[in-house]
């Protein structure tokens, strides 16, 4: 591990995820404790357990965010609105929604900014618009991402994990495109500590993984190693 990477504490950085189909009661309760233990920017759990979350996490430092049009970003517009809104009454402080990528594709551009806009205007909550970077070309993305940021969203995500997940490559380009006007975050595939710190250094303000406590574990096992080999 080098100097930097040892520097760089990734745990308020961690969205701690939530998003297995067969996921419990139990299982969010348990989400929440961790998130709360290591102080991770939020829990990120289904709609329809928003509610439990906001209830666990009262007055706590890790927020609740949830999904909408997941995972494949084709429901309505009309639809994803009312999930956002019945989503934010319910305690949701940040919200990841996914683009329409078949309009995007056909280049129906005004639908993608009118759906996202609505969402980001109506709620006033953060909203990060989840491109699904691995289903585009690299003329898509930019195209995703400069819709999404004259829509109002504060993050662009790379992706949901559904489909492939985040590379330093395509957090890079969202940089070099974005320019600091709004974060990265980069989700999907995130499985070691030093991957985690490469995307970091590549640009990401978030990390989107269910792996966040095993994460820092690795972390501290790396660092004992080191202390041993002094």
């Amino acid at each position: 591990m080098t100097a930097v990477q040892r520097d760089i504490d990734i745990a308020p950085y961690i969205d701690h995820a939530l998003l297995d189909p067969t996921a419990t009661p139990q299982a969010v309760e348990q989400c929440c404790e961790q998130a709360d233990r290591f102080q991770f920017a939020t829990v990120c759990v289904y709609p329809c357990y928003v509610r439990q979350a906001a209830n666990l996490l009262f007055n706590k430092r890790p927020k609740v965010c949830t999904v909408i049009g997941f995972p494949s970003g084709a429901t309505t517009a009309a639809a994803k609105l009312y999930e956002a809104l019945e989503a934010v009454e319910n305690g949701a402080k940040e919200l990841d929604v996914v683009i329409n990528i078949g309009l995007l594709k056909a280049r129906q551009t005004n639908e993608v900014h009118r759906e996202i806009a609505e969402i980001c205007e109506e709620t006033n909550q953060t909203v990060k618009a989840i491109l699904e970077t691995t289903l585009l070309t690299d003329e898509e993305k930019r195209l995703a991402a400069e819709i999404c940021m004259d829509a109002g969203v504060a993050y662009l995500k790379t992706s949901t994990g559904w489909f492939g997940g985040a590379t330093v490559a395509d957090v890079r380009f969202l940089r070099e495109i974005t320019k600091g006007q709004v974060g990265i975050k980069a989700s999907g595939g995130i499985r070691t500590h030093e991957q985690a710190v490469e995307l970091i250094l590549a640009g990401a303000q978030r990390l989107g993984t269910s792996r966040g406590v095993d994460l820092l574990r690795q972390r501290d096992r790396l660092e004992r190693k080191d202390k041993d080999e002094v």
